[in-house]
Order: C-alpha cells, then sequence, then structure tokens
C-alpha cells in the first residue's frame, strides 16, 4: 500500500515534448535552453521571438507543442503553464569533406540534437503566493 501511496504523491502535473533531429550543435542549444528555464510559457516564447539566433524557430516550435499537448490531452490551464526542464542531447553527426590543397580533405561536421521541454502546472505556487 504504501508504494501506491508514493507513486501518488510523485504524481506531478507535467507534460513533455520532444523535437528529434534539431540542425545544431548542443554547444549553441545550451545557452538558449538555460535561458527560459522557470519562465512562465508566454514569457519564454516572447524572449526566443527577441533572439537573434537561427535555432530558436525550433524551440519555439517544441515549447508550442508541449503547450498543445498539454491543452488537449491533460486539460491544463495556458496561462498558468511553467518551463520546468529544458534540455538537448546528441543525435547523429553528418560528415562531409570539404577538397583542400594539394590533394587533402578537410571533415566538415555537421551535427544533429534533440531538443526536450518539460511543462508543469504552477497551480500548488500560486495557491501559496496568493494566501500572504
Amino acid at each position: 500500500m504504501s508504494k501506491k501511496n508514493k507513486i501518488d504523491n510523485n504524481k506531478i502535473k507535467t507534460v513533455r515534448s520532444i523535437n528529434n533531429n534539431v540542425r545544431s550543435s548542443i554547444r549553441k542549444l545550451n545557452p538558449i535552453l538555460k535561458n527560459i528555464v522557470g519562465k512562465k510559457v508566454d514569457i519564454a516564447i516572447r524572449d526566443l521571438e527577441f533572439s537573434e539566433k537561427r535555432i530558436t524557430n525550433e524551440i519555439k516550435k517544441t515549447i508550442n507543442s508541449a503547450v498543445a499537448n498539454a491543452e488537449n490531452n491533460f486539460q491544463y490551464d495556458i496561462d498558468k503553464l511553467i518551463v520546468k526542464e529544458a534540455y538537448c542531447g546528441k543525435k547523429i553527426t553528418m560528415k562531409r569533406f570539404r577538397p583542400r590543397a594539394k590533394g587533402r580533405a578537410a571533415p566538415i561536421l555537421k551535427p544533429y540534437s534533440s531538443v526536450t521541454i518539460i511543462l508543469s502546472e504552477l497551480k500548488n505556487m500560486e495557491s501559496h503566493g496568493s494566501k500572504s
């Protein structure tokens, strides 16, 4: 019986969206993802909108997909969603070669990444904040 209670207590309202094969390296994605963690969804999307990085469009798509999952599958309130976690991982690396002088060749590495966005509802924190 205690195991069932543990499972119920650990069930936090979270929604996940994964975008595989994003054409960028994790070195370029990590600073952008660290910037949006802990923010409300609309503020995170606004920050990505005004970023000059090319890859922010893919991250925006992933957040919008997570919001759609939260709304349609779990009936969460969009205004209370925050970005709980955002991380990326390595995928494949395409290897291409560029011809150089004296018959040599120089490698060109084109890395791919996967972006994972986890949203959660801010319900518990707001109820504590409104009481005080």
